[in-house]
């Protein structure tokens, strides 16, 4: 889309790639390792800053996803991509960066598990999320910012943020704010709900016989995207709830985290 040209990290997929590449090797590698024989690092003010920032962030994106479109005439079904110069597709333009840029400052998650020695927080489900998504939306933002069909999941994932990272800041004050949490139960379904519905919404493209979307395969990687993680998140539903083998402490989510 050349009106990404010149926008940072879209010249090429490789800064992008390169990042997350070292993302990776830090917080499964080189991170525990420098960890091993240190004390870990006392980071509540910064984690209750950061978390705050982050829904504060995660509602931005939000109202810009529903100006930009969803609240503004996105019919929910066959929303192909606007590449006009409009403002309201330029704005689309521009929060469509955002929620790919927002991706690498969520990797300060796993970063502060790892300076906190919480290393048992650093599962695969946690570290592959958070690679995955910056990854496929440089992909997304560099071809196809827009439309409804490609922004839903980005919409709604922006909304359970804000619920989360709430719950995340909350534990982050300390443990005389914990009985504000009666709600912690419910952040796994919250999830969960996320992943059906964006594979419900996206999935109906396959039975739409005249929706000229501009890149197909966008949908089917979203399609499965979604499906792979209702999955993983069922298979952590199952044996945290089901048998029993709940995460320490204040994590019982996926992606969650023991502040």
């Amino acid at each position: 889309d050349p009106r990404l040209d010149g926008w940072p990290l879209m010249s090429s997929p490789f800064p992008t790639t390169f990042i997350i590449g070292t993302y990776i090797y830090f917080v499964t590698s080189l991170g525990p390792k420098l960890m091993e024989n240190k004390k870990p690092f006392e980071l509540r003010q910064i984690m209750v800053f950061y978390n705050f920032s982050v829904v504060a962030l995660s509602l931005y994106m939000t109202y810009e996803f529903l100006m930009s479109g969803w609240a503004t005439g996105y019919s929910f079904r066959c929303d192909i991509v606007d590449y006009s110069r409009s403002p309201t597709a330029l704005r689309m333009v521009r929060a469509c960066w955002l929620y790919y840029f927002s991706k690498f400052i969520e990797l300060l998650d796993t970063i502060f598990f790892v300076l906190r020695k919480k290393n048992n927080q650093v599962t695969f489900l946690h570290v592959f999320h958070h690679s995955i998504m910056p990854w496929t939306w440089w992909f997304g933002v560099k071809f196809a910012p827009g439309s409804g069909l490609g922004t839903f999941h980005a919409l709604l994932n922006c909304i359970v943020h804000v619920v989360m990272y709430t719950y995340y800041g909350i534990c982050s004050l300390g443990p005389a704010y914990h009985r504000y949490l009666w709600w912690k139960k419910y952040m796994t379904t919250i999830q969960l709900v996320q992943f059906l519905v964006v594979t419900g919404h996206i999935g109906r493209i396959y039975f739409m016989d005249d929706c000229p979307y501009q890149y197909p395969i966008f949908m089917f990687i979203i399609w499965l995207y979604g499906s792979m993680f209702l999955v993983l998140f069922l298979h952590f539903w199952y044996h945290a709830y089901t048998k029993g083998q709940r995460l320490p402490k204040m994590a019982r989510n996926g992606i969650s985290k023991d502040q």
